[in-house]
């Protein structure tokens, strides 16, 4: 698995089990398990993980509290003041999440990529 595959599997369990917030959780999340990896992941790299998954179906972006999803990847260049840009997983997204030839083993962090 390379960088950019590891980043997007760490944002899609950061989404699977409830809306999130790119700057309240799953920044801090993404960036804790990097770090177990040696690796110091930042918000742009992020944000581009956010735009594969929704591009790739594998996840969706909302304006909460509207349930009606974006149409496609808002731009999030800057901290949002009012946190108001979340994400959560999709059908397909969680179907991969869950499959077992595909999951991430965080038990393996110790090891290298």
């Amino acid at each position: 698995m390379n960088r950019r595959e590891l980043v997007q599997k760490l944002v899609l369990i950061a989404i699977s089990d409830d809306y999130e917030n790119v700057d309240q959780c799953i920044l801090p999340h993404v960036a804790e398990i990097g770090a177990t990896y040696g690796l110091r992941i930042k918000r742009p790299e992020i944000v581009g993980a956010l735009a594969e998954l929704i591009g790739g179906g594998l996840a969706k972006a909302y304006f909460l509290p509207s349930t009606e999803p974006l149409q496609s990847m808002p731009p999030l260049d800057e901290i949002e003041e009012y946190f108001k840009t979340y994400f959560y997983i999709t059908e397909k997204g969680m179907d991969l999440h869950l499959d077992g030839d595909t999951r991430l083993d965080l038990d393996d962090a110790d090891k290298p990529l």
